[in-house]
């Protein structure tokens, strides 16, 4: 459907990168990934080309909290003569659960260089990547950003689930603010791109994905899953179709959106 037209996904090395990834190609996207984990991107860009044969897949090692890194990038791409249609900013920082429960994660014990590491990926990231190849969708006519954020960028983490007993007063594991703060942000960003490109017809949107079942506690997927009114976690291919939608015709009309899919969490 979308022969010739480009994809990039930032953290395509991840749990959902692959996913994006893999929902853009089986609509005809050529595929763009990057990630900092070289050995990780190289596995997963094999599996995809294994995959999709007839897609041009290519991956770099790119640190997009470094602008010069994506402006290099940037270049590499237009040596080759490829045009980044689609741009999906999945990369940032998510902290798992502290298995040392010294109460890291507490904002009264919560470092600032900790904070500026997770912000550098999960904003200034985003922002370089947009700044960089949506300036040039816009050059040209046209384009399509999906930045990624999460149920915990429309409402804040509930702390209980983070102990067995869903005592506040005993959490040792808690959410770190800057996860909080970054996926906040990746709406503000994609709202204001959506005014300031609107009329060069580049449109910015958001994703935002709910708790995705992968390695938790089973304590901590049983206190979730009371917090979702569909009672369970997504899959991790659940959100292929989304990503479809945003990349496609079908939501040519929409633009500076969130589109929610969290099982109903964030309606509570």
């Amino acid at each position: 459907m979308y022969k010739n037209k480009y994809s990039l996904i930032t953290g395509a090395a991840g749990l959902l990168g692959p996913e994006h990834a893999s929902a853009l190609a089986e609509i005809g996207f050529n595929l763009v990934l990057i990630d900092i984990k070289k050995k990780e991107l190289q596995k997963k860009s094999k599996f995809l080309k294994e995959k999709f044969p007839r897609i041009h897949i290519l991956d770099f090692v790119c640190n997009i909290s470094k602008e010069n890194d994506v402006i290099s990038l940037q270049k590499k791409l237009r040596k080759k003569s490829i045009f980044i249609d689609v741009l999906v900013n999945n990369a940032d920082v998510n902290p798992k659960m502290n298995k040392n429960n010294n109460r890291t994660g507490l904002v009264e014990n919560y470092k600032s260089s900790t904070l500026k590491g997770e912000i550098e990926v999960g904003i200034i990231g985003t922002f370089n990547c947009c700044k960089t190849f949506g300036s040039l969708m816009a050059k040209k006519g046209g384009g399509i950003i999906i930045n990624i954020s999460s149920d915990l960028g429309i409402s804040a983490p509930d702390q209980r689930v983070y102990h067995s007993q869903e005592n506040i007063n005993k959490v040792k594991n808690f959410k770190p603010i800057g996860y909080s703060i970054s996926k906040h942000a990746i709406s503000g960003i994609t709202k204001y791109l959506a005014t300031y490109w609107g009329h060069k017809n580049v449109r910015c949107n958001t994703l935002v994905p709910g708790a995705v079942l992968n390695t938790q506690p089973s304590f901590l997927i049983k206190n979730i899953k009371k917090r979702i009114p569909m009672k369970r976690l997504a899959n991790k291919n659940e959100y292929k179709k989304a990503i479809q939608f945003l990349a496609s015709d079908g939501s040519k009309y929409m633009t500076g959106q969130n589109l929610i899919i969290d099982g109903g969490r964030t309606i509570w």
